[in-house]
């Protein structure tokens, strides 16, 4: 009898989570008792190689399972503008995730927040990020600063090995360094960016592991494997990261001319506000706790993301002789000495221009897109979806698509030059994703990325080190994070 009783809930138990739990959501793959999906994501490296294979599999919609949740996967960029951009307002919510919550102590800053807290805080970064020049003339002053320091560290190695990375990396962090707390890292405040530096690898390896991806989101399974904590590794790196954040913003409330009605960078700007809102008996709106997040979504968007794209292009394009000589020949007809590119030469470098965004197609530095939450029932693809329901754009999919980008995985930046020389749109190149939630530091990312990355190779003639060519393959981790680029630099003019 007992025997006949636990058989018959096992059938009942294969029943539900083989069907009944999936029987109104898109077709997917089957997910395992617990766990999901998310093994076969981890087992297939890069992470979007998973996501291409369930497209080709069960179609631009589909269901993926993080654990014990599902998510509708969207992978056309033809449903991704009907819903996350026709229809904005029903996704424009984050789903909740215990994770990030951890981090953060609750739903704070910019990318983990909904409703009021979320549409006023990306206003106001974006409002602020204006008043301080983004789009203008006064940030790309702020940017060729930063190029003339880098080229002056070059300068001083020319000839021999040097680690490229490292020197664009630390020039991208004062870019967004001053626009946060208003100050680069030089001087006695350079130690404040080896910190900073070491915590941002720290991010990119320790928490990009098997284990941590398992324990994530099945946390028992996780909890077996051998290897340091999740919770270990997020007390330590949100300590850190929260100890200078905190500093910083406290060594600004000390300082600032509360009747000054100008800001000299986003913390200032920040606590000047957060002071209005008091006086009105608002204290939740602009609090400290959702200043330090708001800099830390800030800090991850200016400097991670713009970084990991910098670096990868230089990799690319040292692979491509071919490519490299094409942008020095553009570059010596437009340009024709080593005076500083500026972005009103953008327009007359179409072939550089095309090298960007394909260099940012094949980097694809974003496997899994933003957790989206329909904000109200709704319907994709025909399929009904449910209130609260997490909903992915996946945007690495659409830059792989072989029907927009034949030969998805070659980097080929003609693609974007039609035969006489100017440069082609193709709207399926997202890479700062798509609707409500689309990265609000693009305008400053692209912008860097053109500045540093222009004056670099029109300056510089690029040679691999001894170690060869810098490796392309994205296999030896979950995430895609930059590679070593050592290289060896002389003068072009």
């Amino acid at each position: 009898m007992i025997i006949l009783l636990v058989f018959t809930a096992f059938l009942a138990f294969l029943f539900h989570e083989l069907y009944w739990k999936r029987r109104n959501l898109p077709p997917g793959p089957i997910p395992l008792p617990f766990m999901g999906n998310i093994l076969t994501m981890l087992l297939n490296k890069p992470g979007y190689e998973c996501f291409r294979n369930c497209t080709k599999k069960y179609g631009d919609v589909y269901t993926f399972w993080m654990g014990k949740t599902p998510f509708v996967m969207i992978s056309s960029y033809d449903l991704l503008k009907d819903t996350f951009v026709r229809d904005g307002d029903t996704y424009k919510d984050k789903y909740p995730q215990p994770l990030n919550q951890k981090i953060r102590g609750g739903n704070y800053g910019i990318v983990e927040s909904n409703g009021h807290l979320w549409s006023t805080h990306r206003r106001f970064a974006l409002t602020t990020l204006r008043d301080f020049g983004l789009g203008k003339d006064l940030m790309q002053e702020k940017i060729l600063i930063e190029v003339e320091d880098i080229f002056k560290k070059f300068d001083a190695q020319l000839g021999l090995e040097q680690d490229v990375s490292v020197v664009m990396n630390n020039a991208i962090a004062n870019v967004i360094n001053q626009n946060i707390f208003g100050y680069r890292f030089e001087g006695d405040k350079e130690e404040d960016f080896k910190k900073l530096r070491e915590l941002m690898e720290y991010q990119e390896t320790a928490f990009a592991t098997f284990k941590v991806y398992v324990e994530a989101f099945i946390p028992k399974v996780g909890a077996l494997l051998p290897g340091r904590s999740l919770n270990e590794l997020l007390e330590e790196w949100r300590d850190n990261f929260y100890t200078f954040f905190d500093t910083q913003i406290e060594n600004h409330r000390k300082k600032i001319d509360f009747d000054s009605q100008e800001s000299l960078d986003y913390a200032e700007a920040y606590l000047k506000e957060q002071r209005k809102q008091e006086a009105l008996g608002e204290f939740e709106l602009f609090s400290n706790k959702q200043l330090s997040n708001t800099c830390l979504d800030l800090w991850l968007a200016g400097l991670s993301t713009t970084n990991t794209t910098v670096n990868w292009t230089i990799c690319y394009v040292l692979n491509h002789p071919d490519v490299l000589q094409k942008m020095n020949e553009e570059f010596d007809q437009v340009v024709g000495s080593d005076r500083l590119v500026t972005m009103g030469d953008k327009n007359n470098l179409p072939y550089f221009n095309a090298v960007l965004n394909e260099s940012q197609r094949c980097a694809n530095i974003v496997p899994i897109n933003l957790f989206h939450a329909t904000t109200k029932d709704t319907v994709i693809n025909g399929y009904p979806v449910k209130k609260g329901t997490g909903v992915i754009a996946q945007i690495s999919t659409v830059m792989l698509d072989e029907k927009i980008f034949p030969d998805p995985y070659k980097f080929n930046p003609d693609r974007f030059i039609d035969e006489n020389g100017k440069p082609i749109k193709i709207e399926q190149l997202i890479p700062f994703s798509i609707g409500k939630r689309q990265c609000p530091g693009e305008g400053l990312a692209r912008m860097e990325m053109f500045l540093f990355l222009a004056n670099f190779f029109n300056r510089y003639k690029i040679s691999p080190s001894s170690k060869g060519f810098p490796n392309l393959d994205k296999k030896d981790n979950v995430g895609v994070f930059p590679k070593d680029l050592h290289a060896i630099l002389n003068k072009r003019n």
